[in-house]
C-alpha cells in the first residue's frame, strides 16, 4: 500500500533509503512489515507493478484481469453491488446493509523515492455489515464506512492486510448521507455540525465548519473534503495534524460534488454535474474553474508534465484536456453512450486514471477500454467481456 510520509521525517528516511536494497520475496508472518518495504507473508516481489484491472459483474461476479498478459481469472462471487471503492488493492463493494470487501492481492509500496511492488493470492474477506445503504472512501491511509441508517465505521487497515476484518471504531452518528473519511490517525466523520475530527478510537478532537459535505480525496499534500464554500484540507505532519480552508473563489456560482485524480497527486479534479470543472491544487491552496462546454459525466486530473486532465461526456466520449487553457486536446469517438444512458448502469461507469493510461468500462457494451490520454486519446487495448462489467477498478498501484 501507499504510504505518506511527514516532510519532517525526511531527513531520517535519507539514511534508511541510501542502504535500501531488494526485499525478500516475503517477510516472517509474526512481523510482516518489518523491512519497511511493504511486504508480506506469502508475497512475491516484483520488478515493475501488477496492474490489473478487477471487475464485478450485476450479478456479483469477481473478476480479474492481468493487464500484462491479458489473462483473466475468477475470484469468487459477492452481494451485487450498488457501489465500488478501492484504494489500488482492496475492493469495497457496498449493498444495502453492508460492504464486501475483496484484497486483489496485488499492490504498491511508496517507499518516497521508489516504489515496491508485490503479489499474493486475491482472498474473499468477507462483509462489514451496517444499518442502511453505506458510503465508502477508501485511500492509502484506510477506508471508512458511512451506513445511511446512522453509523460511522472505521476499518482496521493492518488488520486487512493480514486478512481480518476489524473496526477501529463504530460510532452512532444522525441517519441520512455522509462519510467517515480516513486520516493518518483518526478520521473526519460528517455530522450535523459539519465535519467532526476523531481519533483513532472514535472520540472527538474538534468540530470543523463544512456546510453541505460532499467528496473527498486523499492526495500528497493532505486530505481533501468538500464543502458549499469550497475545501477542508486536512496536513498531517511529525507534529499532529493542522486543519485549514481552502475557499472558492469571489463569484463562484458553482461547487465540485466529488473529486478525482491520478493516485497522490496534489492537483484534483471536481465534477460539478454540468459543463464545468474545478481543479483544486492542494499545494499551492488555489481554485481554477474550467468549462468544458459541454456536459460532463466524469473527470480526473492525470497531473502530470503536460497538465493533462481526462473526462467523459454525457455522450460517452472521453476528453483529452490541456489543465492549464481548458482546451480539449483530443476527443473519441463516443465509447459508453449505452452506458450511460442507462440509469442502472451508469453509476458505475468509471475512469481509473494511472501515469501512463486511462482505463474506461461500458457495461452496456460488455467492454473496457484502455485509452493513452497523451498521444491524442487513442484507444490502446480494448478488453471484450462475457458478462457486463458493472464496476470496475484498477488494481495493483
Amino acid at each position: 500500500m501507499n504510504r505518506r510520509v511527514p516532510i519532517a521525517l525526511l531527513p531520517a528516511l535519507a539514511l534508511i533509503l541510501a542502504g535500501c536494497q531488494t526485499a525478500p520475496a516475503s517477510t516472517p508472518a509474526s512481523d510482516p512489515e518489518s523491512d519497511g518495504h511493504g511486504a508480506i507473508a506469502g508475497a512475491t516481489e516484483l520488478a515493475d507493478p501488477a496492474l490489473h484491472l478487477t471487475s464485478v459483474t450485476p450479478s456479483g461476479a469477481v473478476q480479474h484481469l492481468d493487464l500484462l498478459d491479458e489473462k483473466s481469472e475468477a475470484l469468487g462471487e459477492i452481494t451485487p453491488p450498488t457501489s465500488l471503492d478501492t484504494d489500488g488493492r482492496f475492493l469495497y463493494a457496498g449493498h444495502d446493509g453492508g460492504v464486501e470487501i475483496v484484497d486483489s492481492g496485488v499492490w504498491t509500496w511508496n517507499h518516497v523515492d521508489h516504489f515496491h511492488y508485490y503479489e499474493a493470492p486475491a482472498a474473499m474477506l468477507g462483509e462489514l455489515g451496517g444499518e442502511g445503504s453505506p458510503t465508502v472512501v477508501a485511500s492509502d491511509l484506510g477506508a471508512g464506512v458511512r451506513f445511511d441508517g446512522g453509523e460511522a465505521v472505521l476499518l482496521d487497515l493492518d488488520a486487512l492486510k493480514d486478512g481480518r476484518i476489524e473496526e477501529r471504531f463504530r460510532l452512532d452518528v444522525p441517519t441520512g448521507p455522509g462519510m467517515v473519511v480516513p486520516l493518518p490517525t483518526g478520521a473526519l466523520v460528517t455530522d450535523a455540525d459539519g465535519l467532526r475530527r476523531v481519533d483513532a478510537t472514535g472520540a472527538s478532537q474538534e468540530t470543523i465548519p463544512c456546510d453541505q459535505p460532499s467528496g473527498s480525496i486523499a492526495t500528497n499534500v493532505g486530505v481533501v473534503v468538500g464543502c458549499a464554500d469550497g475545501a477542508v484540507l486536512a496536513v498531517t505532519d511529525a507534529d499532529g495534524t493542522a486543519v485549514e480552508r481552502i475557499p472558492y473563489p469571489d463569484g463562484a456560482t458553482d461547487r465540485a460534488l466529488s473529486f478525482a485524480a491520478r493516485e497522490s497527486r496534489p492537483t484534483v479534479a471536481g465534477l460539478t454535474g454540468g459543463n464545468a470543472f474545478w481543479l483544486l491544487d492542494t499545494r499551492e491552496r488555489t481554485w481554477t474553474r474550467i468549462d468544458a462546454g459541454e456536459p460532463l459525466a466524469r473527470v480526473a486530473a492525470v497531473d502530470d508534465a503536460d497538465q493533462r486532465v481526462v473526462a467523459l461526456t454525457t455522450k460517452g466520449e472521453v476528453l483529452a484536456i490541456d489543465g492549464e487553457t481548458g482546451k480539449t486536446l483530443a476527443r473519441t469517438e463516443p465509447l459508453v453512450a449505452a452506458s450511460l444512458a442507462d440509469p442502472a448502469l451508469a453509476a458505475g461507469v468509471t475512469l481509473q486514471i494511472d501515469p501512463n493510461r486511462t482505463y474506461l468500462n461500458g457495461p452496456a457494451e460488455n467492454v473496457m477500454f484502455e485509452i493513452d490520454p497523451a498521444d491524442n486519446a487513442r484507444i490502446a487495448r480494448t478488453f471484450e467481456t462475457a458478462d457486463a462489467p458493472a464496476f470496475v477498478a484498477e488494481t495493483g498501484r
